[in-house]
């Protein structure tokens, strides 16, 4: 809407055409009822209120439409829904623009689907789209802005109010007219994040909520319940995370990963291979030599736990051995830890010969807020090739002086962030990762696999068992 405005500048007025933000009441009735007045923008109207109907849970589908009619000229809106309105509505004011009116206080859904990972490429491309997009906001301010997106970095959905709610409202009552899954998505808006605003993406199953400004801190406690990440402040390259971290990835690039070092565990007895298997011959040198070549290139200090270092002279690496001597794996983890002098490290057994740098570098990045980064496979737990930070060194502490050698007992103690085995086959799609070699057998297989690869003839099990003795 057209109007002059005076501006005052300098101590001189000057006069020119502008454009006003247009305030429309919409009266709303339902199955004949009178149930609301909606203060909004005076576009797309049937989106706000089918919208609105949705995310107050009188409507679940399109198909609870009886009908839906939009008089613009009177302000008004008649909706026939199946089943009836609970005799007594309790309006309750919400924070938004306007005031907002709601009939639910927000509530959290039920998850029911694993949660993504998302770069934060994603974000800020989905974040930079929405300004693009905010046609109304470069003609005269005052609007609120909300998009959906997803890992395409593309904003699925758009919309503008002069309330942030229902700008929401709007975005679910599109999806639901169109038939457009909204779970698992990405929520960008201008506006601040209340616990309205969690509420509803968490009812339409939104996974991460991210604004150019702030949260609420009741807000924040809602979206750490619902499983969602919550991202404010974001500007340029730069944002800040109050709840879920894990949902945003560092993207896994070249370079050492600064922070971590790199744990080789060489403590076992090697009883069913019958020599050290960490001195066996492989890929030009022996085992652990391959290994350690891998853990320097990835990350800026590797060390050794070993109680035999002699054994192991030729490595360019600092070696220290099991603080709590005769207690397994868990023994060496701590060890490790304890001795290292980064605050996490990244433990990897020294008989793993299939190691993926992008699935370490992946797993690596992923230990923002939380003590420990457990992948899984098809077997359960991966505790060999894991990270560990700091903040387990007491639980472990407590567990080996209990004589608990299991590295599942500092679990329940601890900050664990699973990642699922269907992360982990997006890297390892055979879980080769986690395998490592036991017996004479398995060295064997191990050995023509690398032969036939290479085009060499492959030599028969005694032999290679012969060659696994002497050449140790």
């Amino acid at each position: 809407m057209a109007t002059t405005i005076y501006h005052f500048n300098k101590g001189v007025f000057e006069s020119e055409a502008g454009d006003l933000v247009q305030e429309y009441p919409l009266t709303l009735h339902v199955n004949g009822r009178e149930m609301a007045t909606l203060i909004a923008s005076p576009h797309d109207l049937r989106f706000l209120v089918a919208g609105f109907l949705r995310l107050q849970g009188f409507v679940n589908s399109v198909h609870d439409f009886l009908a839906l009619s939009i008089c613009s000229d009177y302000g008004a809106a008649s909706v026939t829904i199946r089943g009836e309105l609970p005799e007594k509505l309790k309006p309750v004011l919400t924070s938004g623009c306007g005031t907002g009116i709601s009939f639910n206080l927000p509530q959290v859904a039920q998850k029911n689907r694993a949660p993504g990972v998302h770069e934060p490429a994603t974000i800020f491309a989905l974040m930079d789209e929405l300004a693009r997009r905010a046609e109304g906001y470069r003609a005269h301010g005052g609007m609120h802005s909300a998009g959906i997106g997803d890992d395409s970095k593309t904003l699925i959905l758009h919309a503008e109010d002069i309330g942030r709610h229902n700008t929401i409202d709007r975005i679910a009552g599109e999806a639901l007219l169109k038939g457009i899954e909204l779970s698992g998505k990405i929520l960008v808006t201008s506006g601040r994040v209340s616990t309205e605003l969690v509420g509803k993406a968490s009812l339409l199953g939104i996974e991460v909520i991210a604004s150019r400004t702030s949260p609420t801190d009741m807000a924040v406690q809602m979206a750490e319940k619902a499983g969602i990440t919550l991202i404010g402040y974001v500007k340029n390259d730069r944002f800040k995370v109050y709840s879920h971290p894990a949902g945003i990835c560092v993207p896994t690039e070249k370079g050492k990963i600064a922070g971590v070092t790199g744990v080789i565990l060489a403590g076992g007895a090697s009883s069913r291979m019958g020599s050290n298997k960490a001195l066996l011959p492989h890929k030009g040198g022996r085992f652990i030599e391959s290994i350690y070549r891998e853990l320097t290139e990835i990350f800026p200090e590797v060390i050794l736990v070993t109680n035999t270092p002699e054994q192991y002279d030729f490595l360019p690496c600092r070696k220290v051995a099991d603080l709590y001597q005769g207690m397994g794996a868990l023994a060496g983890i701590h060890a490790g830890l304890a001795q290292a002098s980064n605050p996490a490290v990244f433990t990897v057994a020294c008989d793993m010969p299939h190691l993926d740098p992008w699935l370490i570098r992946h797993i690596a990045n992923r230990g923002m807020g939380c003590d420990l980064v457990l992948p899984k496979s098809n077997h359960g737990f991966e505790p060999l090739h894991a990270l560990y930070r700091k903040g387990c060194l007491p639980v472990m502490e407590e567990c080996l002086e209990n004589g608990q050698r299991r590295i599942v007992s500092i679990l329940p103690k601890l900050r664990v962030r699973e990642i699922a085995a269907d992360e982990v086959a997006r890297f390892d799609p055979a879980f080769d990762s986690f395998s490592n070699i036991n017996t004479p057998q398995e060295y064997y297989d191990l050995r023509n696999a690398t032969k036939a690869q290479s085009g060499e003839p492959l030599c028969p099990v005694d032999e290679a068992q012969t060659k696994t003795h002497a050449e140790a």
